[in-house]
């Protein structure tokens, strides 16, 4: 595991997933779609530091009451794809504090502005996913949903196999136990 690099998801209250995943099954190429749907916060943490970034992580998380309410704002246009764009403050106050903690290894994909956001489709034409973005913005209705906490992943070259995860309000505990299959 040491060579793997880590990626770390905010973990959504199955309920509130499954419509997503349920998008992501129809509109995600198969032959791609080794994932859950997933809100990714980094995406190349160093897996030889794992042990330092779970200590991050239940310290990130001591402050917190319990579960969080994330906004579900709008659709975007990927180009190739389709994405659910989020927003909360709670949220992005803890992702600031994670991306100061792991600043000196992150990679330029983690140095972009975050913008969160829920991919159901990626991978495809523009004029295939422009026709998706269309039917779905016409039937788009604002909502929230629930995020408990965050999940620590190794990436195996396109399948993801779970490592820990913290959960909101639990005072910082990691649970190195097998979570839910691969966001």
């Amino acid at each position: 595991m040491a060579n793997e690099p880590l990626i770390l998801t905010a973990r959504i209250a199955d309920e509130d997933l499954e419509p997503f995943n349920a998008l992501r099954k129809q509109h995600f190429p198969r032959d791609r779609n080794f994932l859950n749907a997933h809100l990714t916060m980094f995406h190349h943490l160093p897996g030889q530091h794992v042990e330092e970034i779970k200590s991050v992580l239940a310290s990130a998380v001591d402050d917190t009451d319990g579960a969080i309410n994330v906004d579900v704002v709008g659709l975007r246009h990927l180009g190739a794809g389709v994405a659910f764009s989020l927003a909360s403050p709670e949220l992005h106050d803890i992702y600031a504090r994670l991306r100061y903690h792991f600043r000196p290894w992150l990679k330029p994909q983690d140095l972009q502005k975050w913008q969160p956001h829920i991919t159901i489709q990626n991978k495809v034409s523009q004029a295939v996913s422009g026709l998706l973005y269309i039917h779905l913005r016409a039937a788009f209705q604002p909502h929230f949903i629930t995020v408990t906490g965050l999940d620590l992943w190794s990436y195996l070259g396109g399948p993801w196999r779970f490592e820990s995860s913290v959960v909101f309000g639990s005072t910082g505990r990691c649970d190195d136990h097998p979570g839910d299959d691969a966001p």
